[in-house]
């Protein structure tokens, strides 16, 4: 089986997976093996976070062994576009990486769908840089904030820091569908949507490593993920929060002390959804095999506390 679980772009409409199930039945336990669980067929329709696409794009792939006659659609047109289709009852599940806005559980309430909101991993937004970059090795909340916020004019790096060479500043970053766009803008800038707007804006963090690995001047920001699959073009940027330069890492985003950019990442459920056989198993296994999904997924894997809480929150949806 293709280990690979990246390259999810926004030219993907959906990637169409046969998934399986380890476990069926009355209990949200995904417990069972291909050899004991009754055989299911049908769809699994998710849409949502380009950051959080492969993790659900693992959870399929480590299904497909138990069920391979269920298909999982996996979608990726952003935190809020996934909202979208999912409080319109389109999806039966929502991959995002920020929590649902009032507005958004407004739409859902409209159209009747319940859902339950459930932490899968944890993350760590990261501030990236070219290789060629030897200058950048730790940039303050301040100093980011004075790239990135509305009507910033800062176009070069010694407008950052006057220790630094005369280059040119380029800068990708999300798109403002993006959950990722939401968090970043929020936990620098202050307030949720406050960016500059001359960048190159994308959903698919691919075009982010490109544009900034093909600059000795980019600057981009993305899920920490990426950089770990990028190593080899990017060069990470430390953040002081106030308490020091702090490099984000599985650690620093347990702990948190990597400040303001650590964050949970989520997918929401829906009632309509577990109603069906099929849905409920992939959920199920989902869920029962959170750590080996985190790891197939290269992400930061939840605490104990937070795995408690994953199966507790999962077992107080509503049935449809």
């Amino acid at each position: 089986m293709n280990k690979t679980v990246r390259g999810l772009g926004v030219a993907s409409a959906a990637l169409v997976l046969a998934v399986g199930l380890a476990a069926c039945g009355g209990d949200n336990d995904g417990g069972g093996s291909g050899a004991d669980a009754a055989e299911l067929t049908g769809e699994v329709k998710i849409d949502g976070s380009s950051t959080v696409g492969p993790l659900s794009k693992a959870a399929a792939e480590l299904f497909a062994d138990e069920q391979p006659k269920v298909n999982v659609t996996v979608g990726i047109s952003g935190t809020g576009g996934g909202f979208k289709k999912f409080c319109n009852g389109e999806t039966d599940i929502s991959d995002a990486s920020r929590p649902i806005k009032d507005e958004e559980k407004a739409e859902c309430e409209k159209n009747g769908v319940k859902y339950v909101e459930l932490i899968v991993a944890n993350d760590a937004l990261s501030a990236v840089v070219s290789k060629e970059n030897t200058w950048a090795d730790c940039l303050t909340v301040e100093q980011l904030k004075k790239i990135w916020e509305p009507g910033s004019k800062v176009n070069n790096w010694n407008q950052v820091d006057p220790a630094f060479p005369d280059e040119p500043l380029k800068l990708f970053g999300a798109g403002t569908d993006s959950g990722t766009f939401d968090y970043w803008t929020a936990a620098i800038n202050g307030e949720e949507g406050a960016h500059r707007t001359d960048y190159t804006p994308s959903e698919d963090d691919n075009v982010i490593v490109q544009g900034v690995s093909g600059s000795k001047g980019g600057l981009g920001y993305f899920g920490f993920t990426y950089y770990e699959e990028n190593t080899d073009k990017l060069k990470i940027v430390k953040v002081d929060g106030g308490s020091g330069c702090v490099e984000p890492s599985v650690a620093t985003a347990q702990d948190g002390s990597y400040k303001p950019l650590s964050r949970p990442l989520f997918i929401y459920v829906s009632d309509k959804g577990v109603a069906k056989p099929q849905v409920k198993s992939f959920v199920d296994f989902y869920i029962a095999n959170i750590d080996e999904v985190v790891t197939e997924a290269k992400y930061v894997p939840l605490t104990d506390a937070q795995k408690t809480t994953l199966k507790s929150e999962y077992d107080s949806l509503p049935k449809a």
